[in-house]
């Protein structure tokens, strides 16, 4: 996760650099069920709506719960298919929030209501996330469903209201980038605390719609747009937080913002974002999949690294026998093509390997979801990837 807003703060009041910060463990992100009431195009969990058999059972969680904190995991990120339809839910985050984890909910937002908000309220989720891929057609066309709209930012408004942090998740698609702006501006009237926007992934269902990417130019408007947003309400004082996901690209395409606009912050930004270091699935990003089965991260479901009813995680994750996990947690990952010859490694860390994988067969290959031009990342000699200005 690309935390925009803790940059563009940086710009304007420049703080120290310190230490490099060392998580003492990978953040979860857990699919406790794969059951889900809507049917997206761009899952990739690709859930529906009926029970999967082989789900772990809560005493099985709890288990699992009780490695990952020996482990030293610190964060758990609840989510499904949609994890509201799982019933011992709020049993499984009491747990965690008893136990010291920082503990999020993943959701459509759909089934939040009246009377489960109040139990959302007081098992104190540290976030909710809530996913809205555009306004109401654009969100209902793309969730398959009517009403989707409508029922998803209910669920943001009673969570909001009920004192829970919630934020809006979207999934920039060439298909719902139009809706980008709207969406910014519902955020400030509805008083939203984060706006999370997510590239596609090739992963699942999204694998299978990835000629619906937002094409290169479409994506670097997009940033633009946000990160203007995001300076605007860092000037005004206003606590809004942005973040982006799924292409750690855009570290450098801030860079270069903060070097259009503001030069004279550009190399203590530089340094501040090698010292974040891109991508980090793999090592600071983990996922568990409704059967137990751990993955790199939520994006790898065609690829487990074993399964937690065999070897408890803490085990399954340290072992680099696998030759995806020994890459990953190499300190320079052994990329190929653009990603190998960028001079920006150090920031994003090679991207999304899911994405190489997923069109080439090579973890290593250059990612096709980068959208930066071969000047930005440093080629002498343009290449057929070049972007049309």
């Amino acid at each position: 996760m690309f935390r925009v807003t803790q940059y563009l703060r940086e710009v304007a009041t420049p703080t120290p650099l310190g230490a490099k910060r060392k998580p003492p463990g990978p953040v979860v992100i857990w699919n406790l069920v794969r059951r889900c009431n809507l049917t997206c195009k761009h899952c990739y969990s690709i859930s529906a709506d009926k029970n999967f058999s082989g789900e772990l059972s809560t005493g099985e969680v709890f288990e699992v719960m009780d490695d990952l904190k020996a482990f030293h995991v610190p964060v758990l990120i609840l989510s499904g298919g949609e994890p509201l339809l799982r019933p011992d839910i709020f049993d499984i985050a009491r747990r965690a929030k008893a136990m010291g984890f920082y503990v999020g909910l993943s959701s459509n937002g759909t089934l939040v209501n009246e009377v489960n908000v109040a139990e959302i309220a007081a098992v104190g989720f540290d976030y909710v996330g809530i996913s809205l891929d555009g306004l109401r057609a654009t969100h209902d066309t793309f969730r398959r469903k009517e009403g989707a709209f409508d029922a998803a930012l209910n669920g943001i408004r009673l969570c909001r209201d009920a004192g829970a942090k919630v934020g809006m998740r979207f999934t920039l698609t060439q298909d719902n980038a139009h809706d980008l702006p709207a969406l910014l501006d519902l955020m400030r009237t509805e008083r939203i605390d984060k706006f999370y926007l997510s590239h596609l992934n090739y992963a699942g269902r999204g694998n299978k719609n990835r000629k619906d990417d937002a094409h290169f130019k479409t994506t670097r408007i997009a940033l633009d747009l946000l990160f203007d947003r995001c300076w605007r309400q860092v000037q005004a004082g206003q606590p809004m937080e942005y973040v982006t996901g799924n292409n750690d690209a855009d570290g450098v395409y801030l860079l270069n913002w903060v070097r259009q606009r503001f030069p004279q912050r550009a190399a203590d930004i530089e340094r501040k974002l090698a010292q974040w270091g891109g991508n980090s699935s793999g090592v600071n990003i983990a996922n568990i999949d409704n059967l137990g089965s751990v993955h790199p991260d939520t994006m790898w479901w065609d690829y487990p690294l074993g399964n937690i009813r065999q070897r408890p995680f803490s085990e399954i994750w340290m072992d680099t026998s696998d030759p995806l996990m020994a890459g990953l947690k190499q300190p320079m990952r052994p990329v190929e093509g653009r990603c190998g010859v960028c001079e920006h490694r150090a920031i994003c860390n090679g991207n999304t390997r899911v994405r190489a994988w997923q069109t080439t067969g090579n973890f290593w290959a250059e990612d096709p979801g980068c959208y930066l031009s071969d000047a930005e990342i440093g080629l002498t000699h343009p290449t057929s990837l070049e972007l049309a200005t």
